[in-house]
């Protein structure tokens, strides 16, 4: 019965502390995660690179995190392989410095978590403070799951039980880290699965040199898996975590035999406590970023070789943009037709994404033939349009079931959306840089910041959008719908600080006022147009009103009405 309990709690507390990293994480990529492909991308040096990843993963508590963002911005051509690589490394150091300072007794913090990050998220309606309310009381959680971990060892650090399976861990050290090594992938956390082994060593329930042989296995496993989530990705997105992972294993299977030769060989003493787990942890990956830093760029040419890049399964224009995804023939079946629908609303989607990342170099320093070849692509999304209006007016009504019919419109729909916001940044956006270039004038840096900041907000909300397209998740659905309130505040926030600008004498946003007012009513528009895939999952979920006016007014005393 003790050991069902332990196992009870034990399990308990893994799932609250893997809940509270996550929780941590989803609150700073909400708040901030607009902004980490130029924080991830202003520096293509290694040095440079691999000091982002260690705050990135710091901010982010997961190293995974941010091996995924390094992928995801190699696969789209912002980030080269050897900055990639080196983000990655940092990355792996950040989050052993997370490690070290939640390894601290620090649960009289709790209660003061508690309440400032329960009042934040409960009583504010401002994204950013809700979502660093979410930040405090994840950590809160983090703490709390620390404490019930130590709890639950109480009962059987005495028993015959687990010094049985510590003893068998310390002879057996190869078995030891594979043991953490499938925990780290299993709990898909190294900072969750190093801390619990840091814990176990301080309260005495596993020796020094089981719980060495643990934490070298869950550095393994940490690397294992950003190879596991980027496995459907493209080529170039999957050498980087490989890379790592060879680094990293080859590193810690070196670490292991010297480590454990040193424990036996007693050269490193016999006063081991599990602060010093933490400090090797520490040691590990600070070694294995300046040992492997100077290797990144050599990596690239025998990783390209390894994994080449597959020849195109998709017919492709001679832009190397791929064809319609309709065929005449997926008509017939209203499965296949949907299926053939979405594809073609996701390559519309992307033709966006595709007008709308380079505005900001457009306004900056744009040629006439580069902002020709945005209003070209303006051609491909009308074309889409047409496309998808043909092949739903197509569709055989005796055989389309009523869900199908319903997708079908709602693709139409949308698609009519997505149309519109190409015209915004084609015949609006597009103008508005030219006029800018041809004039020489700059934005204010303030007027800029807001802008970029904007800009990168709708960026995150149009990848969102494609994958509610492809999911149709309702969480991500009210995500995307509560953004265009966000674009909608940080418009109008915008535009009062640009008066204040104009009033206080500010020559830059005089000159530049008429462009960075229209700026900011166009951006608006086109995520209010991005975001309205989100409509049609949250009407059909019965989350979202009809309208928002107050149905029956409140009844008015007589003497004043009129």
């Amino acid at each position: 019965m003790a050991i069902l309990t332990f196992i009870m709690q034990l399990a308990g507390a893994t799932m609250l502390l893997l809940f509270a990293v996550r929780m941590v994480r989803t609150g700073i990529e909400r708040s901030y995660g607009a902004s980490f492909q130029r924080v991830l991308t202003r520096n293509n040096g290694v040095l440079g690179a691999s000091f982002t990843g260690i705050v990135l993963a710091v901010v982010l508590q997961s190293s995974a995190a941010v091996a995924l963002l390094a992928s995801g911005f190699a696969a789209g051509g912002y980030l080269s392989f050897s900055a990639g690589l080196a983000i990655v490394l940092g990355g792996d150091l950040g989050s052993a410095l997370v490690i070290q300072i939640l390894s601290f007794r620090l649960d009289w913090l709790v209660p003061l978590l508690l309440a400032v990050g329960g009042w934040l998220f409960v009583k504010t309606e401002r994204k950013k403070p809700r979502q660093i309310g979410r930040i405090l009381m994840g950590v809160a959680f983090i703490l709390i799951s620390l404490r019930f971990l130590r709890e639950a060892m109480d009962p059987i650090r005495d028993s015959a039980f687990l010094p049985a399976i510590a003893d068998y861990l310390v002879r057996d050290y190869v078995t030891a880290f594979l043991v953490g090594g499938a925990l780290a992938f299993v709990m898909h956390s190294s900072v969750a699965a190093i801390l619990m082994c840091v814990t176990l060593v301080q309260i005495g329930a596993l020796p020094f040199a089981a719980g060495l042989s643990l934490v070298l296995g869950a550095n393994l496993g940490s690397a294992l898996i950003p190879v596991w989530l980027t496995r459907g990705m493209e080529i170039s997105a999957r050498r980087i975590p490989f890379a790592n992972l060879l680094l990293r294993g080859v590193w810690a299977v070196l670490c292991l035999f010297a480590a454990n030769l040193a424990i036996r060989s007693g050269l490193l003493g016999s006063d081991y406590h599990g602060q010093m787990l933490v400090g090797a942890h520490l040691a590990f990956n600070a070694v294995l970023l300046v040992l492997a830093l100077p290797f990144c760029r050599a990596l690239q040419a025998p990783f390209e070789r390894l994994l080449p890049e597959p020849r195109p399964m998709v017919e492709a224009d001679p832009m190397g943009r791929p064809i319609s995804a309709l065929d005449a023939s997926a008509s017939e079946n209203p499965m296949l037709a949907v299926s053939a629908l979405k594809r073609e609303l996701l390559r519309m989607t992307d033709l966006v994404q595709m007008m709308f990342t380079p505005l900001l170099e457009l306004y900056r320093s744009g040629t006439e033939e580069q902002i020709k070849a945005v209003q070209d692509v303006d051609l491909d999304v009308n074309q889409c349009l047409t496309d998808i209006r043909a092949f739903v007016a197509a569709l055989p009504a005796d055989k389309m079931n009523s869900k199908s019919s319903d997708i079908a419109r709602d693709v139409l729909e949308y698609a009519v959306r997505l149309e519109t916001a190409g015209d915004v940044v084609a015949k609006r956006l597009a103008v508005l840089a030219l006029e800018l270039r041809e004039s020489g004038k700059q934005f204010s840096r303030e007027g800029w910041a807001e802008l970029q900041a904007m800009h990168e907000k709708i960026l995150a909300n149009i990848k969102l959008a494609s994958n509610v397209i492809i999911s149709e998740d309702l969480e991500s659905a009210r995500l995307l719908n509560s953004e265009k309130t966000e674009i909608k505040r940080a418009e109008r926030d915008s535009r009062k600080r640009h008066f204040r600008r104009l009033q206080n004498g500010a020559v830059d946003s005089f000159e530049t006022s008429d462009v960075h007012l229209e700026t900011l009513r166009a951006l608006r528009e086109f995520n209010s147009h991005v975001a309205a895939i989100s409509t049609p999952i949250l009407y059909s979920s019965g989350q979202l009103l009809e309208t928002r006016l107050i149905e029956t007014l409140p009844a008015r005393d007589h003497k004043t009405s009129v």
